[in-house]
């Protein structure tokens, strides 16, 4: 397995040598771009901060970061997982459609923009922390969870699930200082509706090394779209 000293080396360097290889060791990432981007069946770990859109339609694999990721981590991944032993900047997920990005602490602006599912491709993003404004902005399709752990504030930020007509998203919190907009159905989830979530909560524990029954010792809200089109009432004359 090569070992890959990324401080000297521009990003297309960088992927030269991961396509030789099924797996590889990043060390001295700093904020090189794009790597991995368009690969599949790669296992790759790395040291450091990867720069903007890590795993750009990745197709299969892992990809663990051992530190924070800037910004698009995952921009159009089709499958295969991410892992970041941190925080990302914004646009986490940006429009995938499959795969999962497990993010042990804080997302920025914007993730989940876009995600959308395809017959059995269903992406899922799970967010440790807190997420910034417009988590799931758009979103079509897919799994978004936030768990909000360690944080004592609201766990998103201005405006989540702005356009948002398809998929689920689950946020630890009882939710009664987030304003959502009427496009947008918030409930309490009931037990049967978190066990739903269940196998993307136990392997973000796994992962991060977090008490399972810690975790589930909180409020749940259920995010679902209300209509199938929430701006038709914008283009169409009644």
């Amino acid at each position: 397995m090569p070992i890959i000293d990324a401080k000297e080396l521009k990003f297309n360097e960088i992927n030269d040598i991961l396509r030789s290889s099924d797996k590889a060791e990043i060390v001295n990432a700093l904020g090189q771009r794009f790597i991995a981007a368009g690969m599949r069946d790669k296992t790759i770990d790395i040291h450091g901060t990867p720069g903007n859109a890590l795993g750009a339609y990745f197709n299969g694999g892992e990809i663990v970061v051992h530190g924070n990721a800037q910004d698009a981590v995952g921009d159009t991944m089709n499958a295969g997982k991410i892992v970041i032993h941190g925080n990302t900047g914004d646009a986490a997920g940006y429009a995938m459609r499959g795969g999962a990005i497990y993010v042990k602490g804080n997302a920025g602006y914007r993730a989940g923009i876009h995600m959308k599912a395809y017959r059995d491709k269903v992406p899922v993003l799970v967010i440790g922390g807190a997420a910034g404004s417009f988590l799931g902005e758009y979103q079509a399709g897919g799994v978004i969870v936030a768990l909000g752990i360690g944080i004592t504030g609201d766990i998103v930020g201005n405006f989540p699930c702005t356009g948002m007509h398809g998929g689920k998203m689950l946020l630890r919190s009882d939710c009664k200082n987030i304003r959502f907009f009427s496009n947008v159905h918030v409930a309490p989830a009931s037990d049967m509706q978190l066990e739903q979530f269940m196998p993307y909560i136990n392997e973000y524990c796994r992962l991060f090394g977090i008490d399972k029954d810690y975790v589930l010792n909180a409020p749940f809200t259920l995010v679902t779209p209300d209509s199938k089109n929430p701006y038709k009432q914008m283009y169409v004359m009644n």
